[in-house]
């Protein structure tokens, strides 16, 4: 590291578990975030600031006014551009050294194959069921660690899946591809907009400390938040034998989207 590598990550290489040696792991690490919406803006500004080297964006929306309420990397001036450019363009202001790939697309089986093949994390904070279970996938095939966050009106949820530890679930042990329910969104039900930071944060934090093989992630544990009462449950899981993803008991949690 340089002498301004060496100022700006100084607060981070003060930490014993991180130091110099971790904060260059995390220089030549590459973050994959799938959405640049309500998760996504606060994860990739964390983790931009903290120096990951290399994060891809992907997300085929527009900025749009309903947006700015809790999409924090968007700004007004923005409203009509693709969201992985205005959050390329955050990122940018934030930290100059970071390389951001921007991918206005959507998240389908092939691109997920090429792109989380390449990933040492990857980030779920995208809004809908179908392309959850399809990051997953391609996680499982890879072995890639997967953060995955969600929110809906005041309830939030964060876990981490991580195929390489024995006896983690995959997201699909315990939300089932073929399980029925009723999808939220945030464009019928509302969000409060702190909520998606905080669960969007915390993607960031496991996200660094996966690239860091710090111990103590989420795997494992899904958390709960009532952002009412602002009270965290969290539930234990465990790998499914059966699952049709991972072949590694089902816990049966409501779904909810995250945007």
């Amino acid at each position: 590291m340089n002498d301004e590598q060496l100022l700006r990550y100084s607060r981070h290489i003060f930490l014993d578990e991180i130091g110099i040696e971790g904060q260059q792991r995390l220089l030549k690490s590459h973050a994959l975030i799938i959405g640049a919406g309500g998760l996504g803006s606060p994860a990739a500004l964390y983790l931009a600031s903290a120096g990951v080297g290399h994060i891809t964006l992907v997300d085929d929306d527009e900025v749009d006014l309903t947006n700015l309420q809790r999409q924090i990397a968007h700004t007004m001036d923005r409203v009509g551009m693709p969201k992985v450019e205005s959050a390329a363009l955050s990122l940018a202001a934030l930290n100059p050294e970071v390389r951001v790939s921007a991918l206005r697309q959507r998240a389908d089986a092939a691109l997920l194959d090429r792109l989380v093949a390449d990933a040492d994390v990857v980030l779920d904070c995208c809004d809908n069921f179908a392309t959850r279970q399809a990051v997953n996938r391609a996680c499982v095939k890879h072995a890639k660690p997967l953060v995955a966050g969600a929110a809906i009106g005041f309830d939030g949820q964060i876990s981490v899946y991580d195929s390489r530890q024995a006896g983690a679930p995959c997201y699909a042990c315990v939300f089932p591809p073929d399980s029925q329910f009723e999808e939220a969104r945030c464009a019928t039900m509302g969000v409060f907009a702190p909520l998606v930071g905080v669960i969007g944060s915390m993607q960031a934090a496991e996200s660094l400390k996966l690239l860091l093989a710090m111990p103590g992630s989420l795997a494992g544990r899904l958390q709960i938040l009532d952002g009412r009462r602002m009270e965290w449950s969290e539930i234990v899981m465990q790998a499914d034998p059966d699952c049709s993803i991972c072949g590694c008991t089902k816990i049966g949690y409501t779904h909810e989207t995250a945007s």
